[in-house]
């Protein structure tokens, strides 16, 4: 487990983050971004000219990050500690990728109406044509959301499926292959489209 932790942020992470869609310069949003397994290669990949923002309601895991930063020397990380609302506290259109990393399950959202307001919010900081990243975890119980389900709250939301592919994550400090489904903002052009545009397994 402790090995796979450093296998990852060592050579697995920025690889993994590149290939989902990351790059130089970006503007990233880790909601939900615990200790920062996911922001930290992501603000490597970003640079100084990007910024990553790290959203978590754990104190306690934002302090472990922002001293992970620090050991590593970087700057373009800020913290965003949250009461736990549903309310993103970023400009209108100022990001170019979210990432909802093992998030949109019972545990976090148990309501259909909390993921709705959680990918409303989502939809407004987004830039235009901006990626929704979405790594589904813990769907598999009755008691969470079916992934279908997920799929079709986050279509409704005006986001286009444009990808989906396995990946190599870390989930729970364990290295595993899953599923990452990338999504688009939908824009004045494609919004009329949207829905055509998503396949169901």
């Amino acid at each position: 487990m402790k090995g796979d932790l450093k296998k990852w942020f060592m050579e697995v992470g920025e690889r993994s983050l590149r290939d989902v869609g990351i790059s130089k310069g970006q503007i990233v949003l880790d909601f939900g971004s615990g200790s920062g397994n996911y922001t930290i290669p992501a603000a490597r990949i970003v640079g100084e000219e990007g910024r990553v923002y790290a959203l978590d309601k754990d104190r306690r895991d934002l302090d472990k990050l922002m001293q992970k930063a620090e050991s590593e020397g970087l700057k373009n990380i800020e913290r965003m500690e949250t009461s736990g609302k549903l309310k993103i506290d970023l400009e209108d259109e100022s990001v170019d990728v979210v990432l909802l990393y093992d998030i949109l399950h019972y545990y976090y959202f148990p309501k259909a109406g909390h993921r709705r307001k959680l990918l409303r919010e989502v939809y407004r900081i987004l830039k235009p044509s901006a990626l929704l990243s979405v790594y589904p975890t813990h769907l598999e119980s009755h008691m969470h959301p079916k992934l279908e389900d997920v799929k079709r709250e986050i279509n409704h939301a005006n986001f286009h499926l444009e990808r989906k592919y396995s990946a190599i994550l870390i989930h729970e400090k364990t290295l595993e292959k899953g599923q990452v489904l990338n999504f688009r903002k939908a824009t004045e052009n494609n919004k009329g489209n949207w829905g055509k545009m998503f396949v169901p397994e």
